[in-house]
């Protein structure tokens, strides 16, 4: 019996892309890219404190994303890997998250940089980027550890749009 779970914007991203081709792939490849959030108004008064912070965790909703495959040819290769293994945006429930630069707040408006978001997404949480409470003491990064799978680009193609 399948579930549905519903969630509510609270607010909406803003960035220089405006559809998903050309859009960096990962918050590295957005490097210095600035765009801003949009926070609506009912939400203003949890962004209390987070200008303490200097980056962010933004949790979102891959709204042109329709569709997905299990298993998945990802940008940084050109074998077949799980769905799960990759960060493709076509999923069974497209839920993105990048972590970006929080420059400064000024109301409901939080500037930000680093950004790989198709303008217009729909933001559904923010949480502060904090290392250390991440405890990631040995990490494995599977297939993206092998040279041959990086790229420079880091734009998606049309396999992701």
């Amino acid at each position: 019996m399948k579930q549905v779970i519903g969630y509510t914007p609270i607010g909406i991203i803003r960035s220089p892309f405006k559809k998903p081709k050309g859009t960096p792939i990962q918050p590295l490849y957005g490097k210095g890219i600035q765009g801003k959030i949009e926070i609506n108004s009912e939400f203003i008064e949890g962004l209390k404190d987070l200008n303490d912070f200097s980056h962010i965790i933004l949790i979102y909703h891959m709204h042109l994303s329709i569709g997905y495959s299990l298993e998945v040819i990802p940008f940084l290769n050109n074998s077949p890997h799980g769905l799960f293994a990759t960060r493709a945006p076509r999923r069974p429930n497209p839920i993105g998250l990048s972590t970006v630069k929080l420059i400064k707040i000024e109301k409901n408006i939080l500037y930000v940089e680093n950004l790989d978001i198709v303008d217009g997404t729909p933001l559904l949480d923010i949480k502060p980027c904090v290392p250390e409470f991440d405890l990631v003491e040995e990490i494995r990064t599977g297939w993206l550890s092998t040279p041959k799978c990086r790229t420079q680009e880091g734009e998606s193609d049309d396999r992701f749009q």
